[in-house]
């Protein structure tokens, strides 16, 4: 969580009021002086914690944020005035990452939509500090693929098959797919069955081998898997909004001013697309009503 390394009750701090109020004259102003500048110097720094969760492999994960987070503690530094420096800690499943952010045990966070939705509604002083842009725009794609050889051609013919969704709290793994499932007139009641595998990958590998008849994941992992020899191919695509980064409740509103300012700057560098193709834009929390309504829908699963 957000803090600084200066504590005025414990260690030197401690010792140099001790010694102030034992001493008068010169040394006294010079003391005093001693310790405004050590305070200064110590409130300087200014200790971030990133906080995600593996929708992917969690090695891939801190692969592709490692590099912009380096950036932005860098630009921030220069913001601020002060010495920022950004850990991260990825959680293992949804739930638990949503928790950390809800409870303040994160600073800042990356979600996706779904979970947005989620964490809001258990803290609503959650807030959004910018969202990813897709070329310029806020929607992008999940997708529903079966295995490259199946004979399926619609939705409506999953009936009496298996399916694979991602994480229970998932957007595109979940409850986009459930409720692109549902518009076709197929619920959990019309398959012979289905699991939440956790991540995209998983999913389209489990299709792949021919586990389930087919499943939900991200556009951009199912290119990928394709491109390793997956055997899989897009029954469908619908639309989805990008992900939102997040600031928690207690973020001091300077430092969250000042992570907005260099997230949405027109001088987005190389090193920003790594984690966003198209950078940022600004956003605001009914860019997501999306998938409120397909968190409802899916109610009836």
């Amino acid at each position: 969580m957000h803090r600084t390394n200066a504590d005025p009750e414990t260690g030197i701090f401690q010792w140099l009021m001790y010694g102030l109020r034992r001493t008068s004259g010169t040394l006294a102003v010079a003391m005093a002086f001693s310790f405004l500048v050590i305070a200064t110097a110590a409130q300087a720094q200014v200790t971030l914690t990133f906080g995600t969760y593996a929708a992917d492999k969690p090695t891939e994960t801190v692969r592709k944020y490692r590099p912009f987070l380096s950036f932005l503690a860098s630009r921030m530094t220069e913001q601020l005035g002060q010495k920022v420096t950004i850990k991260m800690t990825v959680a293992k499943e949804y739930r638990e990452g949503i928790r950390q952010l809800a409870e303040g045990n994160v600073d800042f966070a990356r979600f996706g939509p779904a979970s947005y939705v989620v964490v809001k509604q258990e803290n609503p002083d959650v807030q959004i500090v910018a969202m990813e842009s897709k070329k310029g725009k806020k929607r992008f794609k999940g997708v529903i693929v079966v295995h490259r050889d199946s004979s399926i051609q619609s939705l409506e013919d999953l009936a009496g098959l298996t399916f694979a969704f991602g994480d229970e709290l998932s957007t595109i793994g979940r409850y986009l797919a459930q409720a692109n499932l549902l518009d076709s007139g197929i619920s959990g009641s019309d398959l012979h069955s289905f699991d939440y595998l956790g991540r995209h990958d998983l999913v389209g590998e489990a299709v792949g081998v021919g586990k389930y008849s087919a499943g939900a994941l991200k556009e951009s992992t199912y290119k990928k898997l394709v491109a390793k020899g997956v055997p899989i191919r897009v029954l469908t695509s619908f639309e989805n909004v990008t992900k939102p980064w997040l600031a928690s409740a207690q973020l001091d509103p300077a430092i969250v001013e000042a992570m907005r300012s260099v997230m949405l700057s027109a001088q987005n560098e190389e090193i920003v697309r790594r984690v966003s193709k198209n950078g940022f834009i600004a956003s605001e929390d009914s860019d997501y009503d999306i998938v409120r309504d397909a968190i409802e829908k899916s109610r009836s699963f």
